[in-house]
């Protein structure tokens, strides 16, 4: 368990955080977990959109061995926004919206290098699901040199509803992948975009490929088939860039 990582147990405690609205990454219940004060802190994480995680007793008794009551909640050291404002505001501000889609990446230190990259560059918002991706905690804070705290990150409970979202509003879906015939910098940058990057180990599930509008490859012509995914996206968030400024 990573120690640099803020958390709090006991059923009383995370309500109360709750409450108060404080950010809370997710929340870790002893499955089978039952009775009327749970319930009233279940229907309190239901309301604020938590993420939840239904683990055995041994992975709670690792976070701590105090008496958690079943529950353990880790805060989040990041404020999270919501895309469905963020992308009315960048039309209206007159800007061709450009965020960046991670699909469940399990690297905080990748995730933390790509929101450095983002937030240089002007990138408009990063976009994580909530389950099946890394933690964003404080090494993932100190890999983006502080990028977390400036550039808007949004947590979606589902990619692909969020990617239907984003195409309804204009933006076209544009997915990083091997799979692709297209190079990169063939791709039309310039218009409104969410560039899709994969996971270290399976790259982009086949639910986001499929929805994509359009699939682009960085060339590899040495042995070593393909870029770490923070190299990758430094390639592709850049060439947005150049693309923007030769255009405007």
């Amino acid at each position: 368990m990573n120690q640099s990582t803020d958390f709090i147990f006991g059923i009383h405690s995370i309500q109360e955080a709750i409450r108060s609205e404080k950010e809370i990454d997710k929340v870790l219940i002893k499955r089978g977990l039952a009775g009327e004060l749970f319930q009233e802190l279940f229907d309190d994480i239901k309301g604020a959109n938590v993420p939840v995680q239904y683990v055995p007793i041994e992975k709670l008794n690792r976070v701590t061995r105090k008496n958690h009551q079943g529950v353990v909640a880790f805060i989040s050291p990041i404020s999270y926004h919501n895309i469905e404002t963020i992308i009315p505001d960048l039309y209206e501000q007159g800007k061709a919206p450009f965020v960046l889609i991670l699909d469940s990446l399990t690297d905080v230190r990748n995730i933390g290098a790509i929101a450095r990259t983002a937030e240089c560059a002007g990138a408009h918002a990063i976009i994580v699901p909530d389950k099946g991706s890394a933690q964003i905690n404080a090494d993932a804070l100190k890999t983006s040199a502080g990028a977390l705290h400036h550039i808007p990150v949004c947590r979606t409970k589902s990619l692909t509803q969020t990617c239907k979202f984003l195409k309804d509003s204009g933006l076209t879906l544009i997915a990083a992948t091997e799979k692709a015939v297209e190079l990169y910098f063939t791709a039309d940058f310039t218009q409104p975009i969410a560039l899709i990057m994969g996971s270290e180990e399976t790259g982009i599930s086949t639910d986001l490929l499929r929805i994509a509008d359009k699939l682009v490859k960085i060339p590899a012509t040495g042995k070593i088939e393909s870029l770490n995914v923070s190299a990758a996206a430094s390639v592709l968030i850049y060439e947005v860039v150049k693309q923007r400024l030769l255009s405007s």
